[in-house]
């Protein structure tokens, strides 16, 4: 289904361009094993994000950099990281790739996919007790341009309702999720389409 609505977005003149922006969010899923069989979801896992665990699964994104419109998407287990799903997300003909601190030193995984992307990935801005304010500069700047994929994601989760997964295993709320993900791309070129319209 996100195949078939970024085609109906090409033709209408969106298009993916050569720049793409990668990051994933978790989906939370129940933890209770008060259920028929009583034990938690088995394709799904914890994480751990700063002091905090999260059970559930994945959304990997790969969001196109000019438009801001969702062009490839992978669902995973919580526990799997960012960064083993970065080659999945990537069209191959981008010139810069986006992405935070969890996809740093994947340039080699990047090219093998897209062998002109340049690595735009934020870097690790502090060691031990000092801060590289220069790195840091940078951070935020790269940061203006990856903020597109959060709008991708707060749509998702707040016009949608797709904050908690709503069946058991991987592979139904995979489906939910591209279905999900084609209304984002819908959503957020609605004013361009509403103008090709009129």
């Amino acid at each position: 289904m996100l195949n078939a609505v970024n085609e109906y977005l090409a033709q209408c003149g969106v298009r993916v361009s050569t720049g793409t922006i990668v990051d994933a969010t978790i989906i939370h899923t129940p933890s209770s094993t008060k259920n028929e069989v009583g034990k938690r979801d088995p394709e799904m896992h914890q994480t751990k994000k700063g002091n905090q665990w999260y059970f559930g699964m994945k959304a990997h994104v790969g969001v196109d950099s000019k438009h801001g419109i969702v062009h490839s998407a992978k669902a995973t287990a919580a526990n799997i990281a960012d960064s083993k799903m970065l080659p999945e997300l990537l069209h191959g003909d981008e010139r810069k790739v986006w992405g935070d601190a969890a996809y740093q030193g994947q340039g080699e995984r990047m090219r093998a996919k897209a062998p002109r992307a340049q690595d735009m990935t934020s870097r690790r801005a502090r060691y031990k007790q000092n801060v590289h304010q220069l790195q840091r500069q940078k951070n935020r700047t790269k940061a203006q341009v990856r903020s597109k994929v959060e709008h991708a994601f707060r749509v998702m989760k707040r016009q949608f309702g797709f904050d908690r997964v709503r069946y058991r295993g991987l592979a139904k709320n995979a489906n939910r999720m591209f279905a999900c993900l084609a209304l984002v791309n819908l959503y957020l070129t609605r004013k361009r389409l509403a103008t090709l319209g009129a």
